[in-house]
């Protein structure tokens, strides 16, 4: 990333009629390697979602440059973004966002399906993730039946069933207890260990700990 800076719009001022441009981030210069672990950190406000977003193709700078994994992503299209994003790149949410009506096993298959693999190849795979993260014997639970931390790692098997080169997780422990939340981290370092590349927003100090490199963000800058 390279003096990247995101502006969003508000709504036209009573008098005079024009836009007022907000801008969240600020001339951002960023370099994150392969198989690295960051932690993103800041007040609210602070542009640390913002730039998550960017990150994973949700969002567009309207100025500067990004690369990811050697693509000009300024130069793609919708379908080649929305492509790079299913083959290249996982998430974790706070909030889990897992489709209610399905299971565990159903919810991490789900992704796949996108990626033009079989059926039965996805199936297995989620299979192994599932008890991988310690849920062999929840994989037909709904998640109104699993505990928050439970939901957790079915977001994180959900997010790996691709084979991503990137996590991106955005206070995947907000929701947790500190006990849980020190569960999800050690498996946040597991899947580190195996060479993904993990980016992580986060408020917790402990949980920033975890990471190899904490970048603070402050009024859309890196402060340190």
């Amino acid at each position: 990333m390279r003096d990247m800076t995101r502006t969003f719009w508000q709504e036209p001022e009573q008098e005079g009629g024009e836009r007022r441009g907000v801008k969240v981030l600020k001339g951002i210069s960023l370099d994150i390697a392969s198989g690295e672990f960051v932690a993103l950190q800041g007040t609210s406000g602070s542009g640390k979602s913002t730039l998550l977003q960017l990150m994973g193709l949700l969002d567009q700078p309207t100025s500067g440059s990004f690369t990811l994994m050697g693509h000009d992503v300024a130069g793609l299209d919708d379908d080649d973004r929305s492509d790079l994003r299913n083959c290249c790149l996982g998430f974790v949410f706070q909030s889990f966002y897992l489709i209610p009506y399905a299971t565990a096993l159903e919810n991490v298959i789900l992704p796949g399906l996108y990626s033009g693999r079989p059926r039965s190849e996805m199936r297995s795979r989620a299979v192994s993730l599932l008890e991988r993260v310690g849920l062999g014997d929840r994989m037909d639970f709904k998640p109104s039946s699993l505990s928050g931390g439970q939901q957790q790692r079915v977001a994180m098997a959900r997010a790996l069933v691709n084979e991503p080169d990137i996590i991106l997780a955005d206070e995947p422990t907000g929701q947790l207890d500190s006990a849980t939340s020190e569960e999800i981290m050690e498996l946040f370092l597991d899947v580190n260990s195996t060479g993904k590349t993990i980016v992580l927003v986060t408020h917790d100090e402990a949980v920033a700990a975890g990471a190899q490199r904490t970048i603070h963000l402050k009024d859309g800058r890196i402060a340190d």
